[in-house]
């Protein structure tokens, strides 16, 4: 690697770094000096400052670069990698027919290869934090923890605790499965301390509490899952008013969409984070404003397999929390972001005449900032901010796309893509150079999940409701 990064690869020491601007969450900044130590920024501003107050560090020079924050992906399920594709066409609630017969096909094996494939994706797509919201593979959780930890990517790691059987959730109410009853959460309060207390300290891995949806869990569980969480200084993922179907079902059991039963029981708050909320009547916006609750706004998953888009404009200007989710559909952080802003042109702008629908910098703000917040790292990482985690991307921004620019925060979302990503950092260190990851192999990966995928694929009882695209046009020719 012919770049002065190089030096960088060990990840030891501080560096100071001088681009060519720096994301700041009122704009690009040119000018401005950054220095990595002990895997936060130590010290960013004005550049001849800085190197005045650090005299020891050479500086860097990153010539026709932007450093900026790292994307934060607020929804995803590392082990449904292998099935990504299956998504495609499918009606909703695929997560009957596809996601869970798919991860109880998985062994250990397999979990961990699929995590960390996803991580690879997501690291090549600009992500320096990935939000897990649990998995049912049976397997230890921690397995996805050491499949996020030697990609060198932050997760933060759900624990499904869901403790009703799925023939429990019908019409007459749910029922409590106990330890042994085959639900993937069930084992009760201690299971849940110990999953938020494994990693405490940990440098990547931050724990995190989830419910499938919440007919999965009895009330009981909702209430304790919130208090735990909040008490941990934790969050709570939950599919919340996803689909039609299971609105429909939760006014025939409570006589309240699942939004306003989970407000009913208290178990909304700054907690909770919940993911899609795309089906939100005005009340149900008001509750999520006034109680702090946050909601993944996943516009790539609502296009491929859902019911509806999440009003996520009014969101953002009715102040409520929210960060931009894949929910593992692809993982390109700009191209995320453009789905978020095109989403809400096409479902709300194109019909009034809103020519804004947000402008660049919302969608680059969720997609960052916004997003570590609503998965309770705001704290932590998500802006590029003396004390917070060195987790940020350097853009090349000599190419066509955006060389010329008159506005960078919107051509960042309309033209940007990963193939302008040249490296990314997580926690100071070098963990992708140019779309390979540094000290691994990337491509072994690959090939090893690709077998690994097909034999899950044909053992897992799957069923889709529309043919392979392929099959489709044979289907079509013939009639």
């Amino acid at each position: 690697m012919n770049h002065p990064l190089r030096e960088l690869l060990d990840g030891t020491g501080p560096f100071l770094l001088l681009p060519d601007a720096v994301l700041l969450p009122e704009g690009p900044a040119e000018g401005m000096a950054v220095v990595v130590a002990d895997g936060s920024f130590a010290a960013v501003g004005d550049a001849a400052q800085v190197q005045l107050t650090h005299p020891h560090l050479d500086p860097i020079r990153l010539p026709g670069h932007l450093l900026m924050p790292g994307f934060v992906d607020a929804h995803h399920h590392l082990t449904q990698t292998f099935g990504s594709a299956l998504a495609y066409g499918e009606p909703s609630e695929i997560f009957r027919r596809v996601w869970v017969p798919l991860e109880g096909a998985l062994d250990e094996e397999s979990a961990y290869t699929s995590a960390k494939l996803a991580a690879l994706e997501a690291l090549r797509g600009g992500f320096t934090t990935v939000t897990d919201a649990g998995n049912r593979t049976g397997v230890d959780v921690d397995v996805v923890a050491r499949a996020a930890r030697d990609a060198g990517i932050r997760c933060v790691l759900g624990l499904v605790c869901d403790d009703v059987e799925p023939g429990d959730v019908g019409p007459g109410g749910p029922g409590s499965g106990g330890p042994g009853s085959g639900v993937p959460g069930s084992g009760g309060a201690q299971r849940e301390e110990e999953h938020l207390a494994r990693y405490e300290g940990d440098a990547l891995v931050h724990a995190s509490l989830a419910v499938s949806i919440p007919e999965a869990a009895t009330t009981a569980t909702l209430r304790r899952t919130a208090r735990l969480a909040a008490e941990a200084g934790a969050i709570v993922q939950i599919h919340v008013n996803e689909h039609l179907a299971g609105v429909e079902r939760s006014l025939v059991r409570h006589g309240l969409r699942p939004l306003e039963h989970l407000h009913d029981i208290g178990a909304l708050g700054p907690h909770l984070l919940a993911a899609h909320a795309t089906l939100l009547t005005p009340r149900e916006l008001t509750l999520l404003a006034d109680t702090g609750t946050a909601v993944s706004y996943n516009p790539v998953a609502s296009a491929w397999k859902g019911n509806a888009v999440a009003p996520a404009a009014t969101m953002a200007e009715r102040g409520i929390r929210f960060g931009l989710g894949t929910d593992g559909t692809r993982g390109d952080g700009f191209r995320l972001t453009e789905a978020a802003e095109f989403a809400q042109r096409l479902a709300y702008g194109l019909a009034i005449g809103d020519s804004s629908c947000g402008a660049g910098w919302t969608w680059l703000e969720h997609a960052t900032r916004g997003g570590a917040d609503a998965v309770g790292l705001g704290a932590r990482t998500g802006t590029i901010a003396a004390g917070l985690a060195a987790d940020f991307l350097l853009v090349d921004v000599t190419n066509p796309e955006l060389a010329l620019s008159w506005d960078l925060p919107w051509e960042l979302v309309r033209r940007g893509n990963r193939d302008q990503i040249s490296a990314v950092f997580v926690a100071g260190r070098l963990r992708l150079w140019r779309g390979l990851p540094t000290g691994w192999d990337g491509p072994a990966l690959v090939r090893r999940a690709a077998g690994l995928a097909r034999a899950a694929v044909e053992r897992a009882p799957i069923t889709r409701a529309h043919p392979t695209s392929t099959t489709a046009r044979a289907r079509s020719a013939a009639r």
